[in-house]
């Protein structure tokens, strides 16, 4: 589909997969790839298994971007809040297949997944953005608090706190933690099982459950940006 984003559709099921040979950096030609296959899945009316490439998932927001100034931040950090909403309440079923690192904005899209399947191994997950010096956006402040076990919370997001997939089961980020030979099987098998029920039932159900979160980021974006971002470049 590009250059930074596989998409197939197999077993009735679209395989999104992040692939930048690098660390599947999120920045604007990632995000741009990524709707366009979030826009395929849809119109094909096909649950989703979105996953990156061996060792990992993601890494999170281009950093070279983000620091290159203060607009460039300000625009790639919009165009990501804009996807992680429409990611938290895609009207199909959504089920990550985390294939190694996910940290930042990489462990946010765990966040806004309906199911979450990692593998074991010497990987890291978590939200990384205090120790970097980048405050967590409110985006991802709304789906850590939404998603991420209470006790975990103020560790993740405050503590910058890593863990690894067994760990990141109890704090939240994971759902289950296998064997990596086992992995997009296991997704496929999860995307058909949430496929099978009715998609006007899904849909709504994920509205009803997201929609004001999702609603919420769309309509803080401008201010919070603003405030969380550093005055000069």
């Amino acid at each position: 589909m590009s250059e930074f984003v596989h998409f197939e559709i197999r077993e009735g099921i679209a395989v999104i997969k992040m692939d930048d040979g690098k660390v599947n950096a999120l920045g604007h030609e990632m995000f741009d790839a990524l709707e366009k296959a979030l826009d395929q899945a849809e119109e094909a009316g096909c649950p989703v298994v979105l996953t990156g490439r061996e060792g990992r998932f993601s890494a999170g927001f281009d950093l070279k971007t983000m620091m290159s100034g203060r607009d460039a931040a300000v625009k790639l950090v919009t165009k990501g809040a804009e996807f992680y909403a429409r990611l938290y309440t895609f009207p199909r079923p959504l089920v990550a297949a985390c294939s190694g690192h996910a940290l930042a904005g990489g462990a946010l899209l765990l966040l806004a997944a309906d199911e979450r399947i990692g593998i074991d191994g010497p990987f890291k997950v978590g939200l990384n953005e205090v120790q970097i010096g980048i405050p967590l956006p409110h985006f991802g402040r709304e789906l850590a608090r939404e998603r991420l076990h209470p006790q975990h919370l103020t560790r993740a997001a405050m503590g910058a706190h890593i863990y690894t997939p067994v760990e990141a089961i109890d704090a939240g980020f994971l759902d289950q933690v296998l064997a990596e030979e086992d992995l997009i099987e296991t997704a496929l098998r999860k995307a058909k099982h949430y496929g099978a029920f009715s998609s006007e039932a899904y849909a709504k159900t994920k509205a009803g459950l997201r929609e004001a979160t999702a609603q919420l980021i769309r309509d803080s974006i401008d201010e919070d940006i603003l405030k969380m971002l550093p005055s000069t470049s």
